[in-house]
């Protein structure tokens, strides 16, 4: 009775064509432009930022606008090709070894943000290296603005109706075309918000409140608060069908993989704690 009742319940779930729109025989889907829009705004925020010298060590940002505009290329490969690699090597490596082709299938879906974070990450070490930039402030300047993108992938996560939560009966459950007759919790949007609107605005109000004089902090912020909210959304969040639950137990390979993370994110935080505030002109 409790079943049938939370299946009246359920919110039904909005027709939202994943195709956003098509201009002859090129279908643009929402995914994509979740990317594009993602990234654009990031752009936007960071140059917001580093037009504010008063903001970073010495009063001087770790780059130009010239060189932000430049990097936007750098971080949107390393972001794709990290992200799909890292899906592949974390969850769908036995099909991709069988079927090799599979590997460059993107139309059939399969980002990892933890691959897309190494991508990213790596993207920034050798930009940085290239340019002569300041590496944990590039990163601070990242960080600050990453959610943004985040929250218009779940959004477009929520859309495809994929990666949805495991069944409930709270009021507002949505069934999901892919995920079966029953209501489940709509844990995309739950990404969305912690990922994407929280971490955003308290990255925001950190960096404006000169937390960039102490290169790492808001990396470090990012990279606990993230895993974080990660690893709270798992125990809503169904999880991948090929992999289940590791170890027997109620591990995902969404908390395995944040846990490193949340490691780094500590040491980084720590790492930037015991260093002083550099103020404008360098003085401590």
């Amino acid at each position: 009775m409790q079943t049938a009742a939370a299946f009246l319940a359920a919110l039904p779930f909005p027709a939202i064509d994943p195709v956003a729109f098509s201009i002859g025989p090129l279908a643009v889907h929402w995914y994509g432009l979740a990317y594009v829009v993602g990234i654009l705004l990031g752009w936007w925020i960071a140059r917001r930022l580093i037009a504010r010298p008063d903001l970073w060590p010495n009063a001087s940002p770790p780059l130009t606008a010239q060189q932000l505009d430049d990097f936007i290329l750098w971080a949107a490969v390393g972001i794709v090709l990290g992200g799909r690699l890292g899906y592949v090597l974390f969850y769908d490596l036995t099909p991709v070894a069988a079927n090799p082709v599979r590997l460059i299938e993107v139309w059939n879906g399969g980002m990892s943000f933890h691959g897309g974070f190494i991508g990213a990450t790596l993207a920034m070490i050798v930009f940085a290296r290239k340019h002569g930039i300041a590496l944990w402030s590039l990163f601070d300047l990242v960080a600050s603005v990453v959610a943004a993108g985040l929250f218009f992938g779940r959004i477009a996560n929520f859309i495809n109706s994929e990666l949805w939560g495991r069944v409930t009966d709270v009021p507002w459950a949505f069934v999901f075309p892919t995920g079966g007759p029953m209501p489940r919790h709509p844990s995309q949007l739950y990404e969305a918000a912690l990922e994407g609107i929280v971490i955003l605005v308290v990255l925001q109000l950190m960096a404006r409140s000169g937390t960039f004089r102490r290169p790492g902090l808001v990396t470090g912020v990012f990279a606990i608060l993230y895993p974080c909210a990660r690893i709270f959304v798992e125990f809503f969040r169904e999880p991948d069908v090929q992999l289940g639950y590791l170890f027997g137990g109620w591990l995902t390979m969404g908390m395995l993989l944040s846990l490193p993370m949340l490691a780094a994110g500590i040491w980084a935080l720590q790492r930037a704690l015991r260093q002083q505030p550099q103020l404008s002109g360098g003085r401590p």
